[in-house]
């Protein structure tokens, strides 16, 4: 695999990098964290006006028509600038799964506002009941020409400012039927029988645990209009999620250590800098080879995906690296940089706190080997089968 930037991406590369450096400034950051949502409004719309939230829309919907890679290189560079704005969740989680499995309609009505900063999106990945996002524990069942949702979402990022939430749930053929599917349904947040709790994180991003009793939504809300084949999409759109975060995370590490080295640099000790202590030089080393390895596992999972290839195990890899990597990179950031490194007003605290929100998110390292196991041994090694 090549995983050299193409021309499209360094462009997006550099305007996102460009617009980060120059609008996020220490008081916008601490600004926007002091807003019931976190995110910076202001920001939102300057992408969007840059039509960088329009990356993956398609050019009927007025975006680039672009794809995954092309969000990650974006997500990079948000992630260097620990950037308070949810393009993750709408990009991501709502704006691709949509552009690929949606119906003319729904491309038309939600891509658009997607674009245009007119609308955030997100989806509902963990299921209350189940650790399967292909096998979720919500239920919806048909009621007339439309569906009631029952069932609880946690860890919902954005869903106070979304205009619709992608929410898998378990299916019925017909109303007496046992034969069950899945079916992805874009429910509105501020419908009747939905209940939103926002548990608020380190990063001050709250997230939100999501309810439904008896929730109403039509038909034209199902994704793509299927309603038994949706574990597809869901599996998809976890896996994209695992990826994005992956590269998040890359992008958050690369600042971290290029702001630590300049702390090395300048910070003398004993007459000389501290980066020209040996052991300090090791864990420096250390860490760059960690941010290696999370970047080609983060990449090559992207690629795979945006190529159509299954990626459950480069998923499961990259993001054993993101977490587990990452973890040992704002560790040792933090604490290279001393008691500055836990004042709350200087730039490498806010690195620490978005390393640990993304090495937890959707499974730390851990859970991510258990999953690997669990390919591994009910399909084998890839190059035997």
């Amino acid at each position: 695999m090549d995983f050299s930037y193409s021309d499209e991406q360094n462009a997006i590369r550099e305007l996102a990098r460009a617009i980060l450096d120059k609008e996020l400034t220490r008081d916008r950051l601490k600004a926007a964290a002091a807003t019931a949502d976190g995110i910076d409004v202001a920001l939102w719309k300057t992408l969007a006006e840059a039509n960088l939230l329009g990356v993956a829309v398609p050019e009927a919907q007025g975006g680039m028509g672009l794809g995954l890679l092309e969000v990650c290189t974006l997500l990079e560079e948000i992630g260097r600038a620990v950037a308070p704005v949810p393009v993750l969740a709408s990009l991501v989680l709502g704006g691709l799964p949509i552009a690929r499995f949606g119906s003319d309609a729904q491309r038309t009505r939600w891509l658009r506002a997607l674009a245009s900063s007119d609308a955030v999106l997100s989806a509902a990945l963990v299921d209350a009941g189940s650790d399967d996002v292909a096998q979720p524990a919500t239920r919806a069942r048909r009621d007339g020409d439309s569906w009631r949702l029952d069932g609880a979402k946690r860890l919902v990022p954005a869903a106070s400012r979304a205009a619709r939430v992608l929410v898998p749930a378990a299916t019925a053929a017909k109303p007496s039927s046992s034969e069950l599917g899945v079916g992805v349904f874009l429910v509105d947040p501020n419908a009747v029988g939905v209940t939103l709790t926002p548990q608020r994180t380190s990063t001050g991003e709250p997230l939100f645990e999501m309810t439904f009793a008896g929730v109403r939504v039509s038909n034209d809300d199902l994704l793509g209009g299927d309603a038994m084949n949706g574990a597809v999409a869901a599996r998809w759109i976890h896996d994209c999620a695992l990826a994005a975060l992956c590269v998040t995370q890359v992008g958050v590490s690369e600042r971290a250590l290029e702001i630590t080295a300049g702390h090395l640099k300048e910070r003398v000790q004993f007459g000389v800098p501290i980066g020209s202590f040996q052991s300090v030089q090791h864990r420096a080393a250390d860490c760059w080879i960690d941010l290696q390895a999370m970047r080609w596992t983060a990449w090559r999972a992207a690629c795979r995906l945006a190529e159509g290839e299954d990626a459950t195990r480069e998923t499961a890899v990259a993001k054993f690296w993101a977490a587990d990597g990452g973890s040992r990179i704002a560790n040792t950031a933090q604490h290279l940089h001393g008691g500055l490194g836990v004042d709350v007003d200087y730039s490498i605290h806010r690195y620490f706190l978005w390393s640990k929100a993304i090495e937890l998110s959707l499974g730390a390292a851990t859970p991510q080997l258990v999953r690997l196991g669990r390919d591994l041994a009910s399909t084998g090694p890839r190059e035997l089968v």
